[in-house]
């Protein structure tokens, strides 16, 4: 059986055209009978308006495993958001969980003892648009099983970070430093 998992975090930033499916997951990773299990089951019991937390499903029916609770960075106001969200988005990250534990991010016989907590990132502007759901799938996969990988293989790793640290500058930080926000 492999290691304990107690806590474990990563993100991910998976874009494409158009803008609005760019996809951002932060998730959370534990066993089911620590911290990250207790949040789920505090998170699933209390339920927020406009901040719904629900199961990551390929379908009415059938959950992924291991067990993963979407929560949404932005407060859900409208019907079209919601089924978006609700629809397409979760069957990205559903897939996207299945595709870390095929990759072996995620050992297979440790299914059904963690649990993951998926921040979601859905842009406001998608109720506004004709929507590629193709496209908003895929991204929202590949985000998730990349901030899986990233959370269970510790990257960025630390000695990275520091060697780093100097090159990197945040995307709206530049932008606001320039005047475009």
């Amino acid at each position: 059986m492999p290691q304990r998992i107690v806590l474990r975090t990563g993100e991910a930033l998976v874009e494409a055209a158009p803008a609005y499916s760019a996809a951002e997951p932060e998730v959370v990773i534990g066993e089911l009978d620590g911290p990250v299990g207790y949040a789920i089951a505090n998170l699933i019991g209390d339920q927020t308006r406009g901040h719904s937390r629900v199961f990551a499903i390929l379908n009415c029916d059938v959950q992924v495993r291991p067990v993963t609770l979407m929560v949404s960075k932005v407060t859900v106001n409208s019907t079209k958001y919601t089924n978006i969200l609700m629809g397409t988005v979760q069957a990205g990250i559903a897939n996207g969980v299945l595709d870390a534990v095929r990759a072996g991010d995620i050992p297979k016989e440790k299914a059904n003892d963690l649990g993951i907590i998926v921040s979601v990132w859905l842009d406001p502007s998608v109720t506004e648009v004709e929507v590629d759901h193709d496209i908003l799938f895929e991204t929202n996969r590949q985000a998730t099983a990349k901030a899986i990988h990233k959370a269970m293989h510790n990257e960025p790793g630390i000695d990275w970070l520091l060697a780093n640290q100097k090159n990197i500058t945040h995307y709206f930080h530049q932008l606001g430093k320039e005047g475009k926000l």
